[in-house]
C-alpha cells in the first residue's frame, strides 16, 4: 500500500525520536513532548514498532476513506447551486439558504471548505488585534440604532442607487425595520420610527449619527445643540425618547456592521428574487427577508423584560409631522412648501388675518392648520379642504319616532298684535 508523503515523513520523524530515546539521549517523556503526543501514545507507537517494524509507525488511517466523507453527488450539487443561483453570496449566507430551500445537511465548515477548494470562495484574512466592544444593553427596546445606507441595492437596476433605512435593536441585534427610499429624508426617517412604534412600542433611546435631519450642530466638529431641535428631534422629545448622537464611525460600529451584513446578503437575495424595482424589493423585505434575517442573527437579551412602553392614546399622526409657524395673510391664506391653504371663516372671528398659526404636513402628505388646541382646517396634498365627517344618528323604531316641531310665525313680524276691542255701551241721557 502506498502512503501519502506526509504520512511517510511523519513516520520517519517518530522513528528518529524513538531511536534517540532508546540511546538514552533524552527521556521518553521528553520524546513524547517533542512529538506532541502523550506518553501513553508514545508507548503504543513503540509496541507497534516492535510488532510490525517501521511500517507500524505509519498512520493506518491514511489511504482509507473517511466514513463521514460527503458524497460526490452532493458536492457537485452544492457547487452547481453556487455557480448558477447564488454566485457572490458569502459562505454562511449561502449555507443558510441551501439548508432552508434545498435540503443540504452538511455543516457550515464543510460547505465552506468545498467552496474554497473549488476557488469559488476566498479565504478570510487574519483579524487584527483584539478590541473590546461596548457591552450591549440588557433589555429589548432599551436602545435602537437607526441609520441610512446609500448603495446599489438593486443589482437588476444597473446604475441606480437607493437608500436603505434600517432600525435595529442593540440588545438582541434584531432587525426591526428595513425599507428602500429615494434618500435619507425626514419623511423616510419619521415613517420608519412610526412603524416601529406602532408594532413594538415606544423605546427608551435612539442612537443615530449627526445628519441634518437628526441634530443641529452650531459649529462643525463640536457637540450638537440640545435646545434647537430638528423636526425629528421634536417628535422624539414629545414621545420621551432620548436621542443619543454619535461622534465617530467607530462609535456606531453596530450600525455599520449591520449595513455591511445587509449589503452582503440583501443585494444577492434581491437579485435571486428578481426584484428590479423598489416596490418589489420592499415587498420582499417585509414578507420574507426580515423574518429570515432575525432567525439566523437574532440573539437573546440578558434581561427578558422588554423596555418598550405601550403607545396608549398617543396620536402618532400629530407627532410625526413637519410643522412651521406662519402668519395668516389678509386674504386668510397661509402657504407651506409652495402649497396655498385657504382658511375658512371661523366661528366668533370676523377674520383670521394677522394671526400666528402652526401649519403641519403629515406623513400622508396632508396638511392641518392649528392655533393652540383649535383646528382651523385640514387639507389634502393639493391644498384642497377636507370636509370633516358628520356623525350619522341612528334612527330608532318607527313607532318611537317623534316629530320635530319648528316654531311658526302666524303674524307678520312688522305688525303688532292688537287686542280685540269690546263693544261700548251707548251713553245714557241725564234726566
Amino acid at each position: 500500500m502506498l502512503f501519502p508523503p506526509k504520512a511517510v515523513e511523519r513516520a520517519m520523524q517518530i522513528k528518529e525520536v524513538m531511536m534517540r530515546a532508546m540511546n538514552k539521549e533524552y527521556s521518553w517523556l521528553k520524546a513524547a513532548e517533542i512529538l506532541g503526543i502523550t506518553p501513553r501514545g508514545l508507548r503504543r507507537l513503540r509496541q507497534r514498532m516492535e510488532r510490525f517494524g517501521y511500517r507500524g509507525l505509519v498512520d493506518m488511517r491514511h489511504g482509507r476513506p473517511s466514513p463521514r466523507k460527503a458524497a460526490v453527488a452532493e458536492v457537485e450539487r452544492i457547487l452547481e447551486l453556487y455557480r448558477e443561483r447564488y454566485a457572490g453570496f458569502n459562505g454562511r449566507h449561502f449555507w443558510q439558504l441551501v439548508r432552508r430551500d434545498h435540503g443540504v445537511r452538511l455543516s457550515y465548515s464543510c460547505v465552506k471548505q468545498i467552496l474554497q477548494g473549488a476557488g469559488l470562495l476566498k479565504k478570510g484574512r487574519a483579524r487584527g488585534r483584539h478590541r473590546r466592544r461596548r457591552e450591549r444593553k440588557a433589555c429589548f427596546g432599551e436602545m435602537l440604532h437607526l441609520d441610512g445606507s446609500l448603495h446599489p441595492w438593486l443589482e437588476l437596476a444597473r446604475g441606480q442607487k437607493q437608500t436603505l433605512i434600517q432600525v435595529a435593536d442593540d440588545a438582541t441585534n434584531r432587525l426591526l425595520y428595513a425599507q428602500l427610499w429615494e434618500g435619507e429624508t425626514v419623511q423616510a426617517v419619521m415613517s420608519a420610527l412610526k412603524e416601529v412604534i406602532v408594532q413594538y412600542g415606544i423605546p427608551a433611546s435612539l442612537y443615530t449619527d449627526r445628519a441634518g435631519w437628526a441634530f443641529e450642530t452650531p459649529k462643525a466638529g463640536e457637540k450638537v445643540s440640545k435646545t434647537h431641535l430638528t423636526q425629528v428631534g421634536q417628535a422624539l422629545h414629545r414621545l420621551g425618547i432620548e436621542h443619543i448622537p454619535s461622534y465617530s464611525p467607530q462609535a456606531r460600529g453596530r450600525s455599520e456592521r449591520m449595513n455591511r451584513t445587509l449589503q452582503d446578503r440583501l443585494v444577492n437575495e434581491l437579485k435571486a428574487a428578481g426584484a428590479s424595482t423598489m416596490e418589489k424589493a420592499n415587498a420582499y423585505l417585509r414578507e420574507r427577508y426580515i423574518t429570515t434575517h432575525n432567525e439566523f442573527l437574532d440573539r437573546e437579551p440578558r434581561d427578558p423584560e422588554s423596555a418598550f412602553v405601550e403607545m396608549g392614546e398617543v396620536d402618532l399622526n400629530e407627532i410625526f409631522c413637519v410643522e412651521a409657524v406662519r402668519t395668516v395673510g389678509k386674504d386668510n391664506v397661509v402657504s407651506m412648501e409652495g402649497t396655498a391653504l385657504q382658511i375658512a371663516r371661523q366661528p366668533g372671528r370676523p377674520t383670521c388675518a394677522g394671526l400666528h398659526v402652526t401649519v403641519r404636513r403629515h406623513l400622508d402628505r396632508c396638511y392641518s392648520i392649528r392655533r393652540g388646541t383649535q383646528v382651523f382646517g385640514r387639507y389634502d396634498a393639493d391644498g384642497q379642504p377636507i370636509e370633516p365627517r358628520r356623525p350619522v344618528e341612528a334612527a330608532g323604531p318607527v313607532g318611537n319616532r317623534q316629530r320635530t316641531r319648528f316654531p311658526t310665525r302666524t303674524l307678520d313680524a312688522g305688525k303688532r298684535r292688537r287686542r280685540p276691542q269690546l263693544p261700548q255701551a251707548p251713553p245714557q241721557a241725564n234726566p
